[in-house]
């Protein structure tokens, strides 16, 4: 991949810090939002030189607009790729789960994704390479039980994937998506921690039978956003270990 500049929301851990790491690693400049200032500053430390940040709530336009501002102005004015990963976890039985925690998530994974994206239209509209990947998942297809925000969150990520490759394609903007399986990340720990999430079955429906490891995600994620993908838009990348292919159930 050329030296290029990208913008990572959900970049102080997980899939978004694998991202960072491989892009600059590839000899680019990364500039990092995300929501944990303590996380962020730990994280622009750990990654080094070539490493900016900015914290934002992707929930609030006016903040994402700041934060996506700053963050191209120490980029030196230039974006070429957006990585859309921030995301958070709040499993809940359809039937009680409040219309806050409903929408909260939904704000931050969907609204989330299309507030920076638009944010960064202006710069990514000047970029002779420009790029959108947002983080999908496996739950955009499977239908998981106290998951049903999460699902059609991931799902609308999907839908809006293809309108804005449509869209800006003149723009010379391709858009894609990737779509993990469950991942050896903090937010997964957390869960697991919470109860709220058992390993187990999980592995059996894996026909891969392991998590994903956050720098596979990065580096699909890479691919999509690199010249290697020049004719590629619109499209989801399921990166799941074979969990929506297995037919083992029959």
């Amino acid at each position: 991949m050329p030296a290029s500049t990208a913008l990572i929301t959900g970049g102080a851990s997980g899939v978004g810090f694998a991202t960072a790491r491989r892009w600059l690693r590839d000899g680019g400049r990364v500039a990092l939002l995300d929501l944990n200032e303590d996380a962020l500053t730990r994280a622009a430390a750990s990654l080094g030189p070539g490493t900016v940040f900015a914290s934002a709530n992707v929930a609030s336009d006016d903040a994402v607009r700041d934060a996506v501002e700053r963050a191209v102005g120490q980029l030196g004015g230039s974006l070429d790729v957006v990585v859309n990963c921030a995301g958070i976890a709040r499993p809940a039985a359809a039937a009680d789960v409040s219309d806050s925690d409903w929408s909260g998530l939904v704000d931050v994974h969907l609204n989330g994704t299309m507030r920076v994206s638009r944010a960064a239209y202006p710069w990514l509209a000047q970029s002779p390479q420009a790029a959108i990947v947002n983080v999908s998942s496996v739950a955009a297809q499977a239908g998981m039980p106290g998951r049903s925000s999460y699902c059609a969150a991931k799902a609308g990520i999907e839908g809006l994937t293809r309108a804005l490759a449509v869209e800006w394609a003149s723009q010379g903007i391709r858009v894609n998506a990737v779509a993990p399986g469950y991942i050896n990340s903090e937010m997964t720990a957390g869960l697991i921690a919470k109860g709220s999430l058992d390993l187990s079955p999980i592995i059996a429906r894996t026909p891969m039978a392991r998590l994903a490891e956050p720098e596979e995600i990065s580096g699909a994620i890479a691919f999509l956003a690199s010249p290697d993908a020049s004719y590629v838009t619109g499209q989801t990348l399921y990166v799941d270990g074979g969990m929506t292919v297995d037919g083992n159930w029959y």
